[in-house]
């Protein structure tokens, strides 16, 4: 028996990770994939005519094991992978590529998707269910159901070459990031850096059998090192190691591997009938085309560079009183933290005892129970991959009670895995091990899970956040509240399921309470005295809310129109470096003198591993969102019940709806790009 194709038989039918063992995996996939494929030749042969119900809604449930299953896997291989996983993973992918080509280029399959979109008129449907008939449809063609047999056949192969090279990617960064670290013997070296950063990597040596310190290219290590070191050459040492990552022609370099998957992208978008990928990708966003993006971060980029040169000019400054002429992009953090203590008198590690990591959680938490009604009961019977992860059951304030009684609902399960380890990868971020959709009478309900690398507690202390974790933190709730508040028909259009440039509204708008002072003060408490963060604190928080906002923009838009020009420009690679493509895309937003050494694109992974391909200006497209929605909270009140009940419904739609439709049904009006500019810049 394997456990990954039975019915799970753990509370709520959690993923049973203590059962499940590597050898699980490959038998697991191809039995599932032949139940999957069994289905839906159960939907193709059905001799009756065709009909949105045994057509469309019935493939909308089919494979559902496979996905949980899918979920479980890939989820392992970000968060707690092996050199086993890996490999396996080598093997997972192109099966699963196979078997997505197969149904998406299954001619039968879509003579019959194409009889119920074509007589649409008949069903009846409502907003939900020709919205997934749209969505069905679309998606069949876009993934190349109008193609002849030759070029289907070629779309698959790109297809399973995308998967493997973007796979690879990935392990190539996660390689790189591990192979290198900082071994230091001289404490001098680590002048200017807070003692419990220093325990830290003290920490850290003795796990690897080293006396002295170590520092990491992981960001709990990376970060606090850049922000406090006065030993300039460490940090241009270890500013250059990260900058190298996956960038210096070695094992793990993903130069080639970049070009071959532009290429393939490429391929596949013609293949399709588009210009280009960003064409491809873009039709199904909200913003539409690649004109629409480049006018969209060229209009912010305007705006934003003289409040960025404003804010290097004062660094420069700074760092001219140090004796420094040209200051240098592995100077920035250390010059940033020094102004922001000058300007604001905090910095990150003052404020790190009023931030306890167990206080963080209870606070967001808590804001989840005032507008939504939900409550958090950590669960010891449910399986973890990891001893370091918790599992938390979320309920629901039902509207209506008994006899004075308070009744809850089961909303989510809730996995939090907060610490970084050799197996996960760096970074943060939120995703689900199943999907919420309702069937036959019943509300299935989703498994959510968010996954950080926050400084481990140490003997003495306990895991101490910096601000900018606690933003991370309510960053990846907001998306697990997305996916926890769930409550659509089918699970394609569930949760976090809709166009990708919408999908970062609800984790950037929950940021914005975190600045709050009223809310702040419910929370940021020391972990000794329990002293509330004391009210001069809150203010300089609240000011600093836009520090080197300028700075932080450029860099975004750098990031977001070098991810559209290699998806509309990937013929000029031919004949050119990544690196001089990169510095070419990135010159007008670079505020540093560039690095011959270092590129970031090796290690990009958002978009050459992850679903940002063409799509990374979403972050900037999603902040007028939330910068436009959290107006509209601070005008009613930032716990007005009503606007949350409003915002709620929001959450709750998932992709059942267009998005710029359920947004104004929400504000009233569609976003201003105002909003933002005064949020940023006043």
């Amino acid at each position: 028996m394997n456990i990954l194709t039975e019915k799970f038989t753990t509370p709520y039918h959690a993923a049973p990770f203590d059962g499940i063992k590597n050898e699980d995996f490959l038998p697991a996939f191809r039995e599932l994939i032949k139940k999957s494929e069994e289905e839906i030749n159960g939907i193709v042969s059905n001799s009756e005519a065709p009909t949105f119900q045994n057509v469309i809604e019935a493939l909308a449930y089919s494979g559902e094991q496979l996905d949980v299953a899918s979920n479980i896997f890939f989820n392992l291989n970000s968060a707690e992978t092996s050199d086993e996983i890996q490999k396996i993973a080598q093997e997972v992918s192109p099966l699963l590529t196979e078997y997505s080509s197969k149904i998406s280029q299954n001619e039968p399959l879509f003579n019959k998707i194409k009889t119920v979109y074509d007589e649409k008129a008949q069903y009846n449907l409502n907003e939900e269910q020709e919205m997934l008939l749209d969505e069905t449809y679309k998606g069949f063609v876009r993934s190349g159901a109008l193609l002849n047999a030759e070029d289907k056949e070629k779309l698959q192969k790109i297809n399973m070459d995308l998967s493997l090279k973007s796979l690879q990617f990935g392990q190539n960064v996660l390689a790189s990031t591990n192979a290198y670290f900082k071994h230091i013997t001289d404490k001098n070296d680590l002048a200017g850096i807070p003692e419990a950063v220093i325990d830290q990597y003290a920490e850290e040596a003795k796990e690897r059998g080293l006396e002295g310190w170590v520092v990491t290219l992981q960001y709990p290590s990376y970060i606090p090192f850049m922000t406090y070191a006065e030993n300039r050459e460490l940090r241009k040492e270890i500013a250059l190691a990260n900058g190298k990552k996956s960038f210096d022609n070695g094992e793990f370099d993903n130069q080639e591997l970049i070009k071959k998957l532009l290429q393939l992208k490429q391929e596949k978008a013609e293949l399709l009938g588009y210009k280009n990928y960003a064409d491809y990708v873009l039709e199904e966003r909200m913003a539409k085309s690649p004109v629409k993006v480049f006018d969209f971060l060229n209009e912010l980029l305007t705006k934003a560079k003289p409040y960025a040169d404003q804010e290097i000019n004062e660094l420069r400054s700074l760092a001219k009183a140090d004796g420094i002429e040209e200051l240098q992009g592995y100077d920035h953090t250390f010059y940033a933290e020094k102004l922001r203590k000058q300007k604001y008198d905090f910095n990150d590690e003052e404020l790190k005892p009023y931030f306890p990591l167990n206080q963080v959680q209870d606070a967001v938490f808590g804001l989840a129970g005032n507008l939504f009604g939900l409550s958090f009961e950590e669960r010891n019977d449910i399986p973890k991959y990891h001893e370091d992860v918790k599992v938390y059951e979320v309920s629901e304030l039902l509207a209506t009670s008994t006899g004075g009684k308070t009744e809850y609902a089961f909303k989510a399960l809730l996995y939090v895995d907060y610490f970084p380890r050799k197996g996960k990868r760096a970074g943060a971020w939120m995703t689900s091990y199943k999907n919420q959709y309702k069937k036959d009478g019943e509300n299935s309900r989703p498994h959510i899970s968010i996954v950080c690398n926050f400084s481990k507690p140490t003997k003495d202390t306990p895991s101490l956040l910096t601000f900018q974790e606690v933003t991370t933190l309510f960053h990846e709730f907001g998306h697990a509240l997305h996916g926890m508040m769930a409550d659509t028909q089918y699970p394609s259009l569930s949760g976090t399921s809709v166009k990708w440039d919408f999908v970062e509204l609800p984790s950037q708008f929950l940021e914005n309470f975190c600045y709050e002072p009223e809310f702040l003060k419910t929370f940021a408490k020391h972990y000794k005295t329990g002293e509330v963060l004391p009210d001069e604190k809150i203010e300089k928080i609240e000011q600093s809310k836009s520090f080197m906002e300028g700075y932080q923009t450029m860099r975004q838009l750098g990031f977001g129109l070098l991810d559209m020009n290699y998806h509309t420009k990937v013929g000029e690679l031919e004949g050119e470096s990544v690196k001089a493509f990169e510095d070419k895309y990135t010159k007008a937003t670079s505020l540093y003198p560039v690095n011959p050494e270092t590129a970031m694109s090796p290690s990009f992974s958002h978009i050459f591993q992850g679903g940002y391909s063409a799509g990374y200006y979403s972050y900037k497209w999603a902040e007028v969102l939330d910068a436009d929605a959290f107006q509209y909270f601070k005008e009613t009140g930032i716990f007005n019940p009503e606007t949350a009940a409003k915002y709620k419904v929001l959450l709750s739609s998932g992709g059942t709806k267009d998005p710029m439709e359920l947004y104004k049904s929400f504000r009233g009006s569609e976003p201003k790009v105002e909003s933002l500019l005064k949020r940023a810049f006043g």
